[in-house]
């Protein structure tokens, strides 16, 4: 039995034939002892691949059998998926892009096939002055309807601009990330490691944080960071006036 709905077939064949430019790949990283739901993501990947076969291609490797593969694509877990088209974009889910996420998904699929998105001009513009490397984490789970607007926006800027590289975790199948970056709610995002928004965060003020996270931090910023280290630092040391 198949992951995609029989009435839900043609649907998004036909999606895909009127609106898809270049081919795609959508390259799946599982490993030998599959994880939780390896099995699923290349089942799904091989589907939506099959409805358009001269346009998508599905790509299956092994993270440890095909290390060199896994460190092109920049991926150290799985389940992992890459989409990628003319140009790798950086666009990255870990975990199956199902339930509200599978729409997105194909959505993803025919913009990276198009190398175009619909994000506003003033985006657009925007995203084209940055000059730093920005990494987008989005963390979802599959029943928040909610987390399909930012993955997909997150996803949308690494297609306009190469600066930007975006991932969409499942937190459900990676509850360590959940827990190493204290996901309490779903949409979540991590920006660079310093920012974090939580919410439907719009459009605009999704890139005015991304602008804002470029930037180096203040000088003030930094020697608060410093100090904090050196705390923590000092704490981890036993006290030579200890008992």
């Amino acid at each position: 039995m198949g992951l995609i709905p029989d009435d839900h077939k043609m649907h998004i064949k036909e999606k895909l034939q009127q609106n898809m430019k270049d081919p795609v790949r959508i390259i799946v990283f599982t490993q030998e002892i599959e994880c939780q739901f390896c099995k699923e993501a290349r089942q799904l990947a091989e589907e939506v691949a099959s409805r358009v076969p001269d346009k998508i291609k599905a790509e299956i490797y092994d993270l440890v059998k095909d290390a060199e593969k896994a460190k092109e694509y920049a991926v150290d877990k799985v389940l992992a998926i890459a989409i990628v088209g003319t140009k790798d974009y950086g666009i990255r889910y870990y975990g199956v892009p199902y339930g509200y996420e599978f729409n997105p998904f194909v959505d993803n699929i025919i913009n990276v096939s198009k190398s175009a998105t619909d994000l506003s001009e003033d985006t657009k513009t925007k995203l084209k002055f940055l000059d730093k490397r920005v990494h987008i984490k989005v963390f979802v789970t599959l029943t928040c309807p909610y987390c399909p607007i930012v993955a997909g926006l997150a996803h949308k800027f690494a297609i306009e601009s190469n600066m930007v590289k975006s991932d969409v975790i499942e937190v459900s199948e990676f509850p360590h990330l959940g827990q190493k970056y204290s996901v309490m709610g779903v949409p979540k995002i991590v920006i660079n490691e310093r920012t974090e928004l939580v919410g439907a965060v719009p459009e605009a003020q999704f890139v005015a944080h991304i602008l804002q996270t470029a930037k180096p931090p203040s000088i003030y910023v930094q020697f608060k960071r410093l100090v904090s280290r050196i705390i923590d630092t000092a704490k981890k040391l036993k006290s030579p006036f200890s008992k």
